[in-house]
């Protein structure tokens, strides 16, 4: 597919439409733009669609393009155009500073956000006329807005006009700073490492601030559920499970296991005391999908204290899964071969069970149902997760996403109309997947994607980057 920016005549899209599939051009005259469109119907170039309308902004229901020829001069290659090459797209266009003297520029799209280029030598084309090229009369880009990758200031020029200083972490003033987004719903948290002690002050204090600021009530993490439901007891003063296995013992252990998560788990806590209702104790939750065998356990306990037959029937179900509730990505391999599709209904039986006596069992103790709950749509994600895992592709990681937004949805609901989170996760789960090389090359999704598609505006999602860290 192609974008031609200047129809004109429209003798060029009809060259192309016989060498490419589709043609798509764009002409900012009326006048020349419906002769162009009667000429191809009278030759019967019928791959060729004509638009009128301002061509530096594209033509984003038809992107993404194989290939943008720009007829016309403009100060920079149009960010609009960019955006809509598809990866490994050229977009050719002549540019320069002065709209009478150009460069012949060639943009080849080399992956989500990364464009090489190359000069083509010198050009006179007339002046590209636009929103992101030249007004129809002078010598400044229209509505004085930037025109993409224009040459007078490089890109750490552009971020450095935009940065705001940060102050240390310790500071009042570091927490203060993220006031911008005490309105929203749910605020993403991301981080680079899994691992770099700077990532969880920041994230700490940006969270004490939420809570303490703004009333969020759910700090949600990238952690197993059983895991987090251990350290959530203790924030809220809830005793802990019995015989219950010490938290985060899966690798990687020092992800949570930490002097920093400690550190804001007692400061939680300590909030907490000060908090009277119950609805807005601030909890610590987790999102992710790998403690099958805590998941299993927590579930037949809950049941043997609720509904010992039910217990008895659960046990069965999750028998199948037994042997490997430990090491489940051996149950992966096994799945493969021996047809362990009795599990996978077994397991989404208990979960559909489970929640239609919801009414029956929350009454006994809400907050434990929830957990319960939870535990339960867990054990069929994960069982669902290491079956398809040793097929590749995308499937897996969007399985896994897609039940940490789902479980995000239900704390949120649990929690009330008004409850808002906080999302602590690596960068690849709270970036919006759509605009990366993860949605528009693998075909994956995350968190931060359903999180926008869902939320809207209401949705933050700050990336957290260093150079160096502790």
């Amino acid at each position: 597919h192609v974008l031609e920016v200047g129809t004109g005549s429209g003798y060029a899209a009809a060259v192309m439409s016989r060498i490419v599939e589709r043609v798509y051009t764009i002409e900012r005259h009326a006048g020349l733009a419906e002769t162009a469109r009667q000429r191809f119907e009278e030759l019967g170039y019928d791959n060729i669609e004509v638009r009128t309308g301002d061509g530096t902004k594209g033509w984003p229901d038809a992107a993404p393009f194989d290939a943008i020829l720009v007829a016309a001069g403009g100060p920079g290659a149009p960010l609009a155009l960019q955006e809509q090459l598809d990866v490994g797209g050229r977009l050719v266009i002549p540019v320069g500073d002065d709209p009478h003297d150009q460069r012949l520029l060639k943009v080849t799209r080399t992956g989500a956000a990364t464009y090489s280029e190359e000069d083509f030598g010198g050009v006179r084309f007339v002046p590209l006329i636009g929103e992101q090229g030249w007004p129809e009369s002078g010598n400044r880009i229209a509505n004085d807005r930037p025109s993409g990758r224009a040459r007078t200031r490089s890109l750490p020029e552009m971020i450095a006009a935009a940065a705001e200083p940060l102050p240390d972490f310790d500071d009042r003033a570091f927490g203060e700073l993220f006031d911008r987004f005490g309105d929203r719903r749910v605020v993403l948290l991301g981080e680079a490492s899994h691992g770099t002690s700077e990532f969880y002050r920041a994230r700490a204090a940006i969270t004490r601030r939420l809570i303490e600021k703004h009333g969020f009530t759910i700090v949600a993490v990238e952690a197993d559920w059983p895991d987090a439901a251990a350290i959530d007891r203790y924030a809220r003063h809830r005793p802990p499970r019995a015989n219950a296995d010490p938290p985060f013992q899966r690798f990687p252990s020092w992800m949570w296991r930490n002097t920093d998560v400690a550190a804001f788990v007692d400061w939680m806590r300590h909030h907490n005391e000060r908090i009277r209702l119950s609805s807005r104790l601030a909890g610590f939750y987790g999102l992710d999908i790998y403690n099958m065998s805590g998941s299993i356990a927590a579930v037949l306990q809950y049941l043997d204290r609720v509904d010992p037959q039910a217990a008895k029937i659960a046990r069965e179900r999750y028998g199948c899964l037994t042997p490997w509730q430990h090491e489940p990505s051996t149950y992966g391999r096994v799945a493969l071969t021996s047809g362990y599709r009795k599990c996978e209904q077994a397991v989404l039986e208990q979960c559909r069970e489970l929640l239609a006596r919801q009414l029956d069992y929350a009454q006994q103790d809400g907050v434990d149902f929830l957990d319960a709950a939870q535990n339960a749509r867990l054990i069929a994600s994960a069982e669902r997760y290491y079956r398809i895992m040793y097929y590749g592709g995308a499937q897996s990681w969007n399985l896994r996403d897609t039940h940490m937004f789902e479980t995000l949805e239900h704390l949120l609901e649990a929690r009330g109309p008004s409850a808002k989170a906080v999302v602590w996760a690596h960068n690849s789960h709270i970036g919006d997947a759509r605009y990366t090389e993860m949605g528009i090359v693998r075909d994956e999704v995350n968190i931060g994607q359903f999180c926008r598609q869902r939320f809207g505006d209401e949705a933050a999602l700050i990336g957290l980057s260093t150079h160096s860290g502790t």
